[in-house]
């Protein structure tokens, strides 16, 4: 028995619609709405949001796909088709994080737009769209940790129906996707009342506020997962890149500080009339 939920939402002329697609979908638009409405709070236009997502979706995705494959190239290598198929999972976040990345430095600069400052608009909104996929991964039976009991499950109250879709191949499991997802929106929340106050963050502070929460927290948690990528056989290739993350992040807002003691305060009041969150 692996889980009870089933991966598949419903059909269309025959074609089974699965719960993953529909959870990552649903991330992807809530992170493209909320970042729209803080764009035009920070000065920007609305539509600067949705230019850069027109292709920064798929080039994330394509990111996210290529990551996972490199990483786990055997399979693929006996079934290169399999490197297309999407609908089994098969996403890794830093893949989808770092292509992403590099689409946003050129689109902002082609579009004269600060790059440190629409990273600021977009990271919290990253933070809740990686929130909620987690729970895609629910769906799918992946991202789990070790074995465990049910006794230990249940005294960390988690709902009943999780218990019973994180029992995998025989065993219950740490739901490490949940912690994720916990841990994703936490920092969501601390992210967005902290932004809203005035003078607390330089522009780009709240972008690498992100990143030394989500790889401190990501380095744990992968520490637990049975489905990790490794490197050389022996290293978890996003533990090591949480870390290098986490350190460089450090690094990076201490350095500009000391360095230009004139850094712009990430200012989202520009905008009339905005909204509250």
């Amino acid at each position: 028995m692996t889980g009870t939920i089933s991966r598949t939402a419903f059909e269309i002329f025959g074609i089974d619609i699965y719960w993953y697609a529909i959870i990552i979908v649903s991330g992807v638009i809530i992170a493209m709405w909320l970042s729209s409405r803080e764009a035009v709070r920070a000065g920007l236009r609305e539509d600067d949001v949705t230019d850069f997502m027109l292709a920064g979706l798929p080039i994330s995705f394509i990111g996210a796909r290529l990551y996972y494959v490199l990483f786990n190239i055997g399979p693929y290598l006996n079934d290169p088709i399999q490197i297309f198929n999407l609908r089994s999972g098969g996403l890794a976040i830093y893949g989808g994080l770092i292509a992403g990345g590099l689409w946003l430095l050129f689109f902002c600069q082609r579009n004269f737009i600060p790059t440190w400052t629409f990273l600021d608009i977009a990271a919290p909104s990253v933070l809740i769209a990686q929130g909620i996929g987690r729970w895609g991964n629910f769906i799918n039976h992946e991202a789990y940790g070790p074995e465990t009991t049910r006794s230990f499950l249940e005294n960390l109250h988690i709902p009943n129906f999780i218990i019973e879709n994180v029992y995998i191949d025989g065993a219950y499991r740490q739901p490490t996707f949940l912690y994720e997802s916990v841990w994703s929106i936490l920092g969501f929340i601390l992210l967005i009342i902290l932004r809203r106050k005035k003078g607390l963050f330089k522009e780009g502070e709240v972008a690498i506020s992100y990143v030394i929460w989500y790889s401190f927290g990501r380095f744990f948690i992968e520490g637990l997962r049975t489905d990790s990528l490794y490197l050389f056989s022996s290293i978890r290739v996003s533990q090591l890149l949480s870390l290098v993350l986490f350190l460089g992040g450090w690094f990076l807002l201490i350095w500009r500080r000391k360095k230009n003691d004139r850094l712009k305060d990430y200012d989202r009041t520009q905008g009339e009339n905005q909204y509250i969150i």
